[in-house]
């Protein structure tokens, strides 16, 4: 497999090096990063999620990406694509997600990854729809959400404590093609 880079104005998405990995669980694994993500993981939690990370990519020609912002080669966290696995959740449905580091928060640097996340998802991978989900407290992530265009769709919520568990409903949001296309 060739590997994968794809350039915005201010962010490069790309695949994995081996070096990436302990600089992304240091600037993301924190507390106010991993609030709504399960907390803070220790050894065997980052082992499995790097692995679930190299797994989507080997199974599906697509991942969670490493963002890294142009101007200085820092790694700001991840952004991209996967099947949706949760459990309970809508399987196999084609998924966005992110997870940034804190002090890259508010600068509009997760809205340009997912929205070139989202344009690849239609465009090169060929999802007719894209999902996206989160715990219901976690504001940031489903109001960017909304501003990339998607719509609520409680249909497709279902209960997982894996990341909240005093609240442990996930809600979901979607975009179809057709839309996404209407909006551009």
């Amino acid at each position: 497999m060739t590997e994968f880079r794809h350039e915005t104005p201010r962010l490069t998405l790309r695949d994995w090096r081996a070096a990436d990995w302990p600089v992304f669980w240091e600037v993301t694994n924190t507390p106010a990063v991993m609030r709504w993500l399960g907390g803070v993981q220790d050894a065997d939690g980052r082992a499995a999620g790097q692995a679930r990370i190299e797994a989507y990519r080997a199974d599906h020609g697509h991942t969670f990406w490493v963002v890294e912002r142009r101007e200085d080669g820092a790694l700001l966290g991840f952004c991209g694509l996967k099947r949706s696995n949760q459990a309970g959740g809508p399987q196999g449905m084609m998924e966005v997600g992110w997870r940034l580091r804190e002090d890259a928060w508010g600068q509009g640097y997760a809205k340009e990854a997912a929205t070139a996340s989202l344009a690849l998802a239609f465009d090169r991978f060929g999802a007719d729809e894209v999902i996206a989900l989160t715990v219901q407290g976690n504001t940031g992530s489903w109001g960017l959400m909304i501003r990339l265009g998607m719509e609520r769709r409680e249909d497709l919520d279902f209960n997982n404590a894996d990341f909240d568990p005093e609240n442990p409903r996930i809600i979901a949001y979607s975009i179809t093609r057709d839309q996404w296309r209407a909006a551009a």
